[in-house]
């Protein structure tokens, strides 16, 4: 429907979509909703008619978060563009984006309580982390719908446009990360999404490795040697 929403069987199609990704010579995704909005969350008719709605929400719950999380370790970059309504689950697949931009009129809520549910998609893992506990506890606790600005000054995105300007803004920044050092650009992702699970000395340990090991590609040689007959 309209408000891109997840039921199973769309859960299912993201992960798979996801997996044909991974294992294409893609150079990056640009993640957009049909519609007036980009993502309602999961899909509460689909819930309603659930013989066993708590079987049913486990399957949906565990399906989405593994089709985000793989979204998420793709080794290319992943642009999100938003608009209307980004909701529950939706919150979930900007955090799992790379870079995000929204259209000025944009509204991101957590929704979960407003139906009696609790977050998932690794919401209140992920939320905290990019807005802090304070912020993350007021919008899961209140309900309160946040504006495109405000999710701005925030950091829960990088980038607020007018709604005429979107596409333009994202399709720019695709064509500059997928016109970049693809290999090196998938490391710098994995280093700074990694971050927040390891120890200093072991994200440290990870960026001599990674450093190391992109010198010897021949898109590191060719841009040093280009860089260097410039100087």
């Amino acid at each position: 429907g309209q408000s891109n929403a997840f039921d199973l069987d769309a859960a299912l199609k993201f992960s798979s979509v996801i997996e044909r990704i991974a294992v294409s010579e893609a150079r990056a995704v640009l993640l957009t909703g049909n519609g007036p909005r980009f993502c309602a969350g999961g899909d509460v008719a689909s819930m309603v008619v659930a013989a066993d709605k708590a079987a049913y929400l486990r399957e949906l719950a565990k399906a989405l978060e593994a089709g985000l999380r793989a979204m998420s370790e793709l080794p290319i970059p992943v642009i999100a563009a938003v608009q209307g309504a980004v909701a529950g689950a939706g919150l979930a697949v900007v955090l799992n984006a790379d870079v995000v931009v929204a259209s000025r009129s944009t509204k991101f809520l957590t929704a979960y309580a407003g139906i009696g549910l609790t977050p998932d998609c690794a919401v209140s893992y992920l939320l905290p982390r990019a807005v802090g506990q304070q912020r993350a506890l007021e919008l899961a606790l209140t309900g309160r719908v946040l504006s495109a600005d405000e999710a701005l000054e925030w950091g829960l995105i990088a980038k607020v446009v007018d709604a005429d300007d979107l596409r333009a803004a994202v399709d720019d920044l695709v064509a500059r990360v997928a016109s970049g050092a693809v290999a090196a650009l998938g490391d710098a992702k994995r280093l700074i999404r990694s971050s927040f699970e390891v120890s200093r000395p072991q994200s440290a340990a990870a960026e001599v490795d990674s450093i190391a090991h992109a010198v010897t590609r021949d898109e590191a040689i060719s841009l040093i040697e280009a860089f260097t007959k410039r100087g």
